[in-house]
């Protein structure tokens, strides 16, 4: 990092070099103006790129790295810590440019200096004049968040508003020395547990249909869980609900060996806290800190640093909830339309839902399949929200999902960027276990753009303790004959699969890290009838 190395979305390294302006796009080159006004600002320009990449730094998430070092080392890098913010400050107009455009961009900033300004509260280079110029910059910052507060309360309602609603409560709750806290602080925790019960539903699902931003919630929750204690503050109860089957949930979705979960929904890299050396996609560190919090119990073999972090020793002594167990065989979130089939070396992972908020990716009843800590049939992931029209369309889209298209149309009519129009919804769903078998059932509505009767049922056996499937999809509706395209994504040599359509098979993309893609492959089984039955086994 010194020599201006930074690793973006946990995936690519980019040299930044030692002098960044905090401006620039490494991905396209392309410099941010910092001298107009964010509302000017301009988030979707084609010569410029994705925006991310210029938020990606400013969002400080690298401290953690240096922080860590530093406690492991013994060694103190605060000096360059410091550093880095102030030159932050001073390019960075108050209200201008890319880096307040988003509030919650600016709400992660805070929060991460507020992480470094605690770790190095007793350093030499923690001047008066240092804290002075960090701390004034916060205030301003926060100041924005809450006067833009209800662009992500009204108008977005998904994990901006609970990251922004947090960092107002906090800041409010950690300043008291500021004029507007004792507002922040109220407002924002009451914003922040009435965004928490909306958004998170009682069986532990999460409004946004994406793994990765429940993590990010659930990172957000130790935050607040931790910090509200440490200052004799209390949520009320459907938080820590709401947390604890937040963990439950995603446990119950997890891949014992890897620590994995489906590659499902949006995936834009966040991962805003990291504080362990763990890939990416593992979500054992920061679902075991979260549990302990809640039960005082481990919930793996292991012990992940994240809890040390969080402190969660100092609450040990007080339980609030049963330890969580892993469950087998059939598994159900009804609220959230989920549904898993866990053996002891195989685990099925089904989408049948309803949409009461906007959709992210055309997935109903998405398949995915693992195998002995593989993810043998997988989704194909999000790579980009700003990329050209052909690779928005594949990865928001419904072909790179192990579901149906007619021809080459999605379940959903796509509007521009992230909207969706005729949003599939779950009709409904069951999932059983007979002496031989588990068996899914589930019909959704869908491709209603091209006919508004179209229904796709889908149902899948999977035989006990062997590694044999059987999914058999049909359509209803289905206007003028079109071509059923059943669709699967595999690297896997010794999947075997055998169908009553025509075989397709073609080289397709996967992205696993955001910005990132590789090679995959894509079978796919047309046919003209309204019924297509696949028999999926590994050899």
């Amino acid at each position: 990092m010194k020599r201006g190395e930074y690793c973006f979305f946990s995936a690519v390294w980019y040299n930044l070099g030692t002098d960044y302006d905090w401006l620039t796009n490494p991905d396209t080159n392309y410099k941010y103006n910092a001298n107009i006004h964010w509302t000017t600002v301009e988030d979707i320009v084609p010569e410029a790129g994705d925006i991310k990449y210029v938020w990606e730094k400013s969002r400080f998430s690298f401290l953690y790295d240096i922080i860590r070092y530093d406690q492991k080392s013994g060694e103190n890098h605060a000096s360059f810590v410091f550093s880095q913010i102030e030159d932050w400050i001073h390019k960075n107009p108050l209200n201008c440019g890319p880096n307040y455009k988003c509030s919650q961009e600016i709400s992660l900033r805070v929060l991460n200096w507020l992480f470094a300004l605690y770790y190095y509260k007793d350093s030499v280079e923690l001047t008066e004049d240092v804290f002075r110029l960090i701390i004034q910059s916060v205030y301003w910052q926060i100041k924005h968040v809450r006067a833009n507060i209800n662009f992500s309360r009204i108008a977005v309602r998904n994990n901006h508003a609970i990251t922004e609603t947090l960092a107002l409560y906090l800041v409010g709750l950690l300043f008291p020395q500021f004029p507007e806290s004792g507002e922040w602080k109220k407002k924002g925790k009451k914003w922040f547990e009435e965004e928490i019960k909306y958004q998170v539903a009682e069986d532990g699902t999460y409004l946004q249909f994406s793994m990765n931003y429940h993590r990010v919630v659930v990172q957000l929750l130790t935050w607040a869980i931790t910090l509200a204690d440490r200052n004799g503050e209390r949520f009320c109860d459907e938080v820590y609900k709401r947390a604890y089957q937040s963990v439950n949930f995603l446990y119950q979705c997890q891949d014992d060996l890897t620590g994995w979960l489906p590659n499902y929904g949006s995936n834009d890299g966040a991962l805003f806290f990291k504080l362990n050396d763990c890939d990416y996609r593992d979500y054992r560190p920061q679902l075991d800190a979260l549990h302990y919090l809640l039960t005082s119990e481990h919930l793996y073999d292991r012990q992940y640093e994240d809890r040390e972090w969080y402190l969660c020793e100092w609450k040990a002594n007080r339980q609030m909830y049963p330890p969580i167990k892993k469950q087998f065989g059939c598994i159900s979130f009804d609220k959230g339309g989920y549904y898993c089939i866990r053996e002891k070396d195989t685990f099925s992972f089904i989408r049948c839902g309803r949409h009461k908020d906007r959709p992210a990716h055309a997935d109903n009843l998405h398949l995915d399949i693992w195998y002995q800590g593989e993810n043998c049939l997988f989704d194909g992931g999000s790579y980009k929200y700003n990329t050209t029209e052909k690779l928005l369309r594949y990865f928001m889209g419904t072909e790179s999902h192990n579901t149906i298209m007619l021809e080459g149309h999605d379940q959903m009519l796509k509007g521009d960027r992230f909207i969706w129009y005729n949003w599939s919804q779950a009709e409904w769903s069951s999932l059983k276990e007979t002496e031989d078998t588990y068996i899914f059932e589930g019909k959704v509505s869908c491709f209603t753009y091209l006919n508004k009767k179209i229904k796709h049922y889908r149902k899948i056996v999977k035989w006990k303790n062997t590694c044999k499937w059987e999914i058999e999809d049909c359509i209803d509706g289905n206007p003028k004959n079109m071509n059923m395209r059943q669709l699967w994504h595999t690297n896997k040599d010794n999947l075997s699969l055998e169908s009553n359509g025509e075989t397709i098979d073609t080289e397709q993309l996967c992205s696993n890290y955001y910005g990132q893609t590789t090679k995959c492959r894509q079978i796919e089984f047309q046919t003209k009838n309204s019924s297509i039955k696949t028999i999926l086994q590994f050899i």
